[in-house]
């Protein structure tokens, strides 16, 4: 992809989001959802990690297995959707429409995914599930503070009726509201947030349909979400961020944290 133009660059700015149409082809979007099929149709997740993944307080907080979440960084290990699974354990509904995230680390132990992508910090495809307002900030963030930026790339046409994204354009400069960070050894909840997350007013959010194989930045304060997907079309997308290191170091409190086994590779040097 050729550098973005000073009128890009210049929206990008004043929206904290930006939608680059076309990025990835429709062959390696098939290409990247044929593989997610075949990873979801073997997943062998244990029942006390079926665990499911939401940016709501409550959700975070009721995570069953501490080390299964935090120990994703360089592993592939996958994340439900609430309601899918039974008092025991077991799925209520199709595994393969059960799944919100796969994370962390497709980038490095899946070649279908690495040839697409090879250097982001976090990846993780995302199905399509309901995201509460937030700022990616609120989870992944340096000290002191560095840029964030999102890549957020649609594997199919995401719309109104199946969970687009929705942003308030220019939100980004209002700082961050509240922070996720790691409990200590021992505690439940296994994370817990410093701040609150401010009333938002639902009329400033804008909804950002797009097309299979488009790409959206996001500015890392800009505040986001995405409805539930009550539609019968699933909605999936491939997600990932990248922070800058210079003159930074990556916060010990973030929830993910790099491994010597797979330590966060550097886009440039």
């Amino acid at each position: 992809m050729a550098c973005l133009s000073s009128s890009q660059l210049q929206k990008f700015q004043e929206d904290g989001f930006l939608v680059l149409d076309e990025f990835l082809s429709a062959d390696e979007c098939v290409a990247m959802q044929q593989r997610i099929g075949e990873l979801v149709a073997n997943m062998d997740v244990p029942l006390h990690c079926r665990t499911i993944f939401s940016t709501q307080d409550e959700q975070l907080k009721v995570l069953d297995n501490r080390d299964y979440f935090w120990n994703s960084g360089d592993k592939i290990r996958f994340f439900f959707e609430k309601g899918v699974f039974d008092e025991k354990g077991d799925f209520l509904v199709p595994p393969e429409k059960s799944v919100n995230k796969i994370g962390h680390a497709l980038h490095a132990h899946d070649p279908v995914f690495r040839s697409v992508t090879h250097s982001p910090k976090v990846q993780q495809p995302h199905f399509g599930g309901e995201v509460t307002p937030h700022q990616d900030a609120t989870f992944l963030y340096t000290e002191p503070l560095g840029r964030l930026l999102g890549i957020w790339i649609a594997l199919e046409d995401a719309t109104l009726e199946n969970g687009c994204l929705w942003f308030i354009p220019g939100s980004h400069t209002s700082g961050v509201s509240r922070r996720l960070i790691r409990a200590p050894a021992g505690s439940i909840p296994v994370t817990s947030f410093l701040g609150s997350e401010p009333a938002r007013d639902n009329s400033l959010f804008v909804p950002t349909p797009v097309r299979r194989g488009a790409l959206i930045l996001i500015h890392g304060e800009v505040v986001h979400k995405s409805e539930q997907n009550l539609s019968d079309r699933s909605r999936h997308a491939y997600t990932f961020h990248l922070m800058e290191a210079l003159g930074t170091v990556w916060s010990p409190e973030n929830w993910l944290q790099p491994t010597a086994e797979l330590p966060f590779p550097p886009l440039y040097t």
